[in-house]
């Protein structure tokens, strides 16, 4: 599949009109190559590959993937390689625990922004006793440097964390944008103590949702907020990964590690069968090539299925 043909489509959608528009070579303001529709669900899963040495792996075919859903071989209909545009949303701790690596998030953040494809549109949201827009307000998203760079150090860090409701923002914001691939990079130290929102639902809009989560935890071996459960559990489930930084070099690399894995995922694509369990589904990818030593895909392990949504189709 190449460029123009990148598919837009919802994961676990009910059967339905799907309209998938083709943006990823598409300058703003013109129209997209062609419109696809579909009457079939379809699960889209963005995949970073490694090699041993944990280097980005770039050229694989789909013949070189295998996907599994609760252990039965999936068939790939939807294959792609290319370094599309994302929608990210990065979510900034601004609590007052943070406010001794304010100064670093800001400089890590902002070398995150300049390693991103020009074309993502991005947002910014700040939290501590509740979550706020970076962005000016009549602002969804910008791809402009200095203005994010603005929008992240926007406020002073004080009070307390409203994780979960931070991350139930970004995911609904993110459904807002208009590119295939959605991310969130949330940068905190892991605790909540002001969410309206429960951890368990915090965790069950995750499972619904498309994107793919990177975690960057900042935290002093002593912090009593602090907690890597979660921000190991949100990357794992998602397909991203999680990163504990000890110094602020270390946060500059990681934050450009990560604008440098968006850019080379991959995209696989599948239709699920109803009847292959319940509601809850389990992926595995398998990924092998020739003349290639181990690689390891890495993308969400689970999804939920929506019954309902499928008998309401048809």
């Amino acid at each position: 599949m190449n460029r123009r043909s990148a598919i837009r489509a919802l994961l676990m959608t009910g059967a339905g009109s799907i309209l998938s528009r083709a943006f990823a070579d598409t300058p703003r303001g013109e129209a997209p190559g062609f419109v696809i529709r579909s009457d079939v669900r379809l699960v889209l899963l963005d995949v970073s590959v490694k090699d041993r040495a944990g280097g980005f792996v770039s050229g694989l075919s789909r013949d070189d993937f295998r996907v599994d859903e609760n252990g039965t071989p999936q068939n790939i209909t939807v294959f792609a390689d290319s370094d599309v545009p994302v929608t990210v949303g990065l979510l900034v701790d601004n609590s007052r625990s943070m406010l001794p690596k304010r100064d670093e998030v800001l400089v890590a953040a902002t070398t995150f922004i300049q390693e991103s494809n020009p074309r993502d549109e991005i947002f910014v949201l700040n939290f501590n006793d509740t979550v706020k827009r970076g962005l000016p307000s009549d602002m969804l998203f910008s791809d402009d440097v200095q203005q994010l760079r603005a929008a992240i150090s926007h406020g002073i860090p004080e009070g307390r964390t409203a994780l979960n409701d931070a991350v139930i923002d970004g995911l609904e914001q993110l459904e807002k944008g208009r590119r295939d691939k959605k991310t969130l990079v949330l940068i905190s130290d892991g605790g909540d103590n002001a969410s309206h929102h429960t951890r368990k639902q915090m965790l069950a809009a995750v499972e619904r949702s498309i994107a793919t989560i990177y975690t960057i935890g900042l935290f002093d071996a002593l912090d009593p907020d602090r907690d890597l459960g979660i921000l190991k559990k949100l990357a794992r489930i998602s397909g991203g990964e999680p990163f504990f930084p000890t110094d602020g070099k270390a946060l500059i690399e990681v934050c450009r590690g990560i604008a440098k894995d968006i850019r080379t995922r991959y995209t696989v694509g599948y239709i699920p069968e109803a009847s292959n369990g319940g509601p809850v589904r389990h992926i595995h990818v398998h990924v092998s090539a020739p003349g290639r030593a181990t690689l390891t895909a890495r993308t969400r392990s689970t999804y939920i299925y929506d019954e309902a949504s499928n008998e309401k189709g048809g």
